[in-house]
């Protein structure tokens, strides 16, 4: 594939993107309007910023969403033990990304929207900010940021990689487009050997194997206790669906209704925001009576208690709703979405009943099913009995143990990273000032 031929196609991708801005625009607006976030700091898709340009060398991380700014958390925390004051520069795509990322920052630290990948756009970005590294989690490839950083000597690093077999054909079809940018990472750290096969497959060429930052994560000790409270306080078993995708909520409120009484609490957690109201009027079409997690502080009401379903309608409170429930249903894994996280679920000690679809987390999926730490079952309907018949079951607490066991059997990944990181940055990283009080990954 001649570089004139590839040099085409990124021109056709970034006009191409360029002419689209305004209707990407438009749609931030709109989703704005439930989500105020987006409509903040438009400047920073284009690449405009208000005020003088930092200090040089900042280590830069982007974090496209919310499931990503929190992965991170072991990373930074890594990073700032390994090189005290580093100063961080945080991006994102979401509204509740660039929350969560807030949450990780600390003084001297900096935050934007990832621009545009247009190249004036990004070029604006990496003038402004000059970067002594930047990292991409998990997935983000983006052709022409990675070519101008590229123009820029900034390296890039695409951590916590994975690349599933079904991205991986349709990423065949954009080669030309697409085999160019992962050349350009100046490294690939994967989470298992076979996205290290896939990324080599797709163009990268220093990949290294360093595995699943999300086994790293610590879920807060506040969180957990305080689900393990709701739950002392509550009369009967709970169920779980975490992160519930369009597609699923239906068929699992139309199960639920069907159950004999007394049932367990359902205690229902969309994925996106966004869907909160909307599940909610599903559940009520359902006929089954309804509490919202948003409308109460600390404790459940006593009406709460006795409701069928518990909504959770909050962002960054899953590790007390898996400490809450005895047994979650894996969200986006009962629809062909390739699943959700399961590894915070076990670190949490909840067990885990999973669809026929994990092919986003295929390999955590495999090993926490190998060492009994999660179940698979064909459909919703079979997960449902499975959900249920588990919550009554005297093994449940051998079951929790393997789901902590397989947590703490996986940890490492964040140290390797960081290093990583740091040694393509070099001396050029940027130090702020150290505060004794401030500690890692809070604000």
């Amino acid at each position: 594939m001649s570089r004139l031929w590839q040099g085409a196609v990124r021109a056709v991708y970034a006009l191409a993107l360029w002419l689209a801005t305004p209707l990407y625009l438009w749609r931030l607006w709109r989703r704005g309007a439930s989500e105020p976030g987006y409509r903040a700091h438009w400047g920073e898709r284009l690449g405009r910023y208000v005020g003088a340009p930092p200090e040089p060398g900042c280590v830069w991380l982007h974090a496209v969403s919310l499931g990503e700014a929190r992965a991170a958390l072991p990373l930074v925390e890594a990073l700032r033990r390994q090189r005290p004051g580093v100063r961080l520069l945080f991006t994102h795509g979401t509204a509740t990304g660039r929350e969560a990322g807030e949450r990780l920052m600390q003084p001297g630290d900096l935050q934007a929207w990832l621009p545009y990948d247009t190249p004036g756009a990004t070029r604006r970005f990496l003038r402004h900010f000059r970067p002594s590294a930047g990292v991409l989690m998990e997935t983000e490839i983006w052709p022409v940021l990675l070519r101008e950083a590229e123009r820029a000597g900034v390296p890039m690093v695409l951590a916590n990689a994975r690349l599933s077999e079904r991205s991986a054909r349709k990423g065949r079809r954009l080669a030309a487009l697409l085999h160019p940018a992962a050349a350009r990472l100046a490294k690939v750290l994967a989470q298992t050997p076979d996205d290290a096969q896939r990324l080599r497959a797709a163009g990268a060429r220093d990949v290294a194997v360093s595995g699943n930052l999300k086994f790293d994560m610590t879920p807060p000790p506040l969180l957990l206790a305080r689900g393990l409270q709701w739950r002392r306080a509550l009369m009967r078993p709970v169920v779980m669906m975490a992160s519930s995708r369009e597609g699923e909520e239906e068929p699992l409120l139309d199960d639920w209704a069907a159950l004999p009484s007394p049932r367990p609490l359902l205690l229902l957690v969309p994925r996106h925001p966004q869907r909160f109201d909307m599940v909610a009027s599903l559940v009520q079409a359902a006929g089954l009576t309804l509490a919202r997690r948003s409308r109460w502080v600390n404790m459940p009401p006593d009406n709460a208690a006795q409701a069928d379903v518990w909504l959770g309608d909050t962002v960054g409170e899953m590790p007390l709703y898996y400490a809450c429930a005895d047994v979650a249903l894996l969200g986006g894994s009962f629809e062909p979405l390739g699943g959700q996280n399961l590894i915070e679920a076990a670190a949490c000690g909840c067990p885990v009943v999973m669809g026929p679809h994990t092919f986003n987390f295929a390999q955590a999926a495999w090993h926490a099913e190998q060492c009994g730490a999660a179940r698979r079952v064909q459909d919703l309907q079979q997960g449902v009995d499975v959900a249920v018949m588990a919550v009554a079951d005297l093994a449940r607490n051998q079951w929790v143990d393997r789901a902590l066991g397989f947590a703490a059997a996986h940890r490492g990944a964040a140290e390797q990273m960081a290093a990583e990181v740091l040694a393509l940055a070099g001396d050029a990283v940027a130090v702020a000032p150290q505060d004794p009080t401030t500690r890692p990954g809070t604000a």
